[in-house]
Order: C-alpha cells, then structure tokens, then sequence
C-alpha cells in the first residue's frame, strides 16, 4: 500500500516525528511486524496521538471485568453500525485472535443476533448498540437487562465508554480515508505458521 492510499491526510515521516511517537510505532513494527495506519495517520498530530492511544490502552488493556475479546465485540459491531471499514477490519483481526475464532468478526459485522455468542456476549451488545444508536433513550429497563445477564455498573460504564471512543475513532477514520493495512485481512483466518 502506498503513502497516498493509506489516509486522504498527510501521513509524516517516522525519522520527523517526536522520539516517543516514533518509538511507539517503533515498538508496534516490532510486535505486530507492521505499523497500523491508524497510528501512521493520527501521528500527524502528536499531542492527539499520545492522547487518543492513552484513553485507547486505558479501554482496551486496562483492567476491567470485560474480556478482551469482549471489547474488541463492542467495537467490531458498533463500528460496523457506523459503517466504518477501518474499525471493523482493525478490530475484527484482533478479536478472531482474542477470541481464537476466525468466524466471530464476521458474524458480528454482519449480525450479532445471530452470531455464535454467549449470552453474556449478546446483553454486552445490546447495551453497546443502544448506546452507539440511541444513548438518549437509555432506561433503567436496559441497564436492568444487563444487569441480569451479569453485567455490573463498571462493566456498563465500560461497554459506554468503548463505544463512544470507538465512535470518535469510527468518524475520524472515515472522514480521512483511513484505509486498513492489507496484513489485518489474514490475521486470525489462518494458523500462524510455526
């Protein structure tokens, strides 16, 4: 993929960026094998780079009685709700591997209801596609039902916030063009080889 099909924004040279930016992407070349476009087109903006992936590792690798993979089905479904291809390739790459299953980012893209889930799984994103569709009419009805399907406040204040972070990330994504780095296609689908 080349520097003009990654984003519609000008995506800055790794050597001109400030050390600890450059070294983040540094050390994710190094864990991932490559740079996620995301990262490439946000470091345009230093300040907004250090803070959307502070807020972004708080949600996503922090503590929190959400799995992983969990998270990761928050965004994959309310991403695709807001038709952002960056988001729901990204991410589905993630969750097949969290969830060691290469059938769940598709299934969930296309239609959680009907997806191999939990429960548990299903009442996570309900919650989560309420608020990304219809926040405001959030009752107590629907934190109740959550509720029963185990779900505690911090877990609802979780699936909340991933979402709305996500929708932050969704609009910024689409408005720039952000294109997905072609490796997230595969990861996932197919057994790493040994």
């Amino acid at each position: 993929m080349s520097e003009s099909s990654i984003s519609n924004t000008p995506i800055p040279d790794i050597a001109s960026l400030p050390q600890d930016v450059a070294e983040r992407l540094s050390i994710t070349k190094e864990k991932a094998g490559f740079v996620p476009n995301v990262m490439r087109v946000l470091s345009h903006r230093p300040d907004e780079f250090r803070a959307f992936f502070a807020y972004h590792d708080a949600l996503m690798e922090g503590a929190s009685g959400l799995t992983k993979a969990e998270r990761e089905m928050i965004v994959v479904v309310t991403s695709a709700l807001n038709r952002c291809p960056y988001c729901v390739i990204a991410h589905g790459a993630i969750l097949r591997i969290r969830a060691k299953n290469p059938r769940i980012a598709d299934q969930l893209a296309t239609n959680y209801k009907t997806a191999e889930i939990t429960a548990r799984e299903r009442a996570i994103l309900d919650f989560a596609v309420k608020v990304a569709a219809a926040a405001a009419d959030l009752t107590d009805h629907d934190r109740q039902a959550a509720r029963a399907a185990g779900l505690t406040d911090e877990d609802l204040w979780d699936i909340a916030a991933i979402t709305a972070f996500f929708a932050m990330s969704n609009r910024l994504a689409s408005a720039t063009g952000m294109r997905p780095n072609e490796e997230f296609y595969l990861m996932g689908r197919i057994p790493k080889d040994k």
